[in-house]
């Protein structure tokens, strides 16, 4: 059926596609702002509040926003199929929103933890890829979805720099009021800005064909192992910058920030190729190998008693180089396996993984950094990223389609 995306396949992003990405991408970003923003700052505020001399009771406050999510995923993801992209993501952002302005007036550890779980039940990370996969035609979806993973790699790296010097500025509680406004910033954008996907054929899909599914299996467990990697690694890898390599907590920026930006303009050559010549299967499985190496690298450099900070940096920037391309392809991948009418149930299957590797990483990260070392932190990461190589390297290959392909699935 004809959509208002049909024209040229030859042609580049539309307007609309353009639109549409980048507005859900910001609203990705801000998801990805509630997780980040506090990091910097949340262990030593807690300090200053009833509750916050409890290790374990900040370890939850900061993961249990991922542990909600993981919980509201498939759900929303669901209730998008079914109700509407955009009515989901409304009631997601007005659930951040209540939860955010909980956290702001919490006298005490556990009241941030119930607001950081209202937080995070506003799961709307399926919902949101799931619009952008409906308003973006396949060859230019992977652009799309890099997008996203630019929003997140950027709100990371500024929350990095902005956490601290707003928390000086606002206080812990004056953070929570800025998400919680932002996000009913948010709802505006998606009310006037987010343009009406296309509307797709209704078909009977069953949520067990969506679990069967063996191609969005392998990418189920590559998105959990992808976060419980990055989670695990920003446990160690920051106390490292201070400790190893002499980087104050307060200069930190000073390497995210470049690294961050020179990542995006590296991963971009391998997936324009990878799109315009069928071969994301094979840049997908490099970017895996890149992840592994990195593992591996890490774990060596951070053994010696005094590595070079150069070191480091060179491997945080392989890192956020491979990182970037899966963050960004796997999405894509997952739209392209999954029924179109089904796409919100399986990206809530797929971010109920992302969001349980987001917890399960800084949980076990932890644990392990305490009990057995920095170095065995990156043996987890390597060993998961073994085992996500071995499922990759069998998966199906889906080449660029032809224009008369495409004219027919349209």
């Amino acid at each position: 059926m004809p959509t208002n995306i049909d024209i040229k396949p030859s042609a580049g992003m539309t307007r609309t596609e353009i639109r549409a990405s980048a507005s859900l991408a910001s609203i990705f970003g801000l998801r990805m702002l509630g997780l980040f923003l506090i990091l910097p700052v949340f262990s030593i505020h807690a300090h200053s509040i009833p509750g916050g001399e409890s290790a374990t009771l900040v370890g939850l406050a900061l993961g249990i926003y991922g542990l909600t999510q993981s919980f509201g995923q498939i759900p929303f993801g669901v209730a998008s199929d079914k109700f509407g992209r955009k009515r989901i993501i409304v009631i997601g952002l007005v659930l951040f929103a209540i939860g955010s302005f909980i956290a702001a007036v919490a006298t005490d550890i556990v009241w941030v933890i119930v607001g950081r779980a209202v937080q995070g039940a506003g799961a709307i990370s399926a919902a949101v890829t799931a619009l952008i996969a409906d308003s973006t035609r396949e060859e230019h979806r992977t652009k799309a979805m890099a997008m996203v993973g630019v929003s997140i790699g950027l709100t990371f790296a500024g929350s990095m720099v902005a956490g601290p010097l707003l928390y000086n500025f606002i206080g812990m509680s004056g953070l929570f009021m800025l998400i919680g406004f932002l996000s009913l910033s948010a709802i505006l954008v998606v009310l006037l800005i987010v343009p009406d996907a296309p509307a797709i054929t209704p078909q009977r899909v069953s949520f067990w064909e969506i679990l069967g599914n063996a191609e969005l299996m392998r990418l189920n467990f590559g998105v959990f192992a992808l976060h419980v990697t990055q989670m695990a690694m920003f446990v160690v890898v920051p106390v490292a910058l201070v400790q190893t390599a002499g980087i104050p907590l307060s200069a930190h920026w000073k390497i995210y920030l470049p690294v961050v930006v020179a990542s995006f303009l590296l991963m971009l050559p391998p997936i324009f190729i990878g799109e315009k010549r069928g071969k994301m299967k094979q840049v997908f499985v490099a970017a895996i190998v890149l992840l592994l190496l990195v593992q591996i690298g890490l774990s060596v450099v951070l053994s010696q008693a005094a590595p070079h900070w150069l070191a480091l940096v060179t491997l945080l920037l392989a890192f956020f180089v491979s990182f970037n391309i899966l963050e960004a392809s796997q999405p894509s991948l997952v739209s392209r396996f999954a029924p179109g009418a089904a796409r919100g149930a399986a990206f809530g299957v797929y971010n109920t993984l992302q969001a349980l590797g987001l917890f399960c990483g800084g949980a076990l990260g932890g644990w392990l950094a305490q009990h057995a070392g920095a170095s065995s932190v990156f043996v987890l990461g390597a060993g998961l990223t073994v085992a996500w190589l071995i499922i990759a390297i069998s998966m199906k290959n889906l080449p660029r389609r032809s224009p008369l392909q495409k004219a027919a699935v349209a």
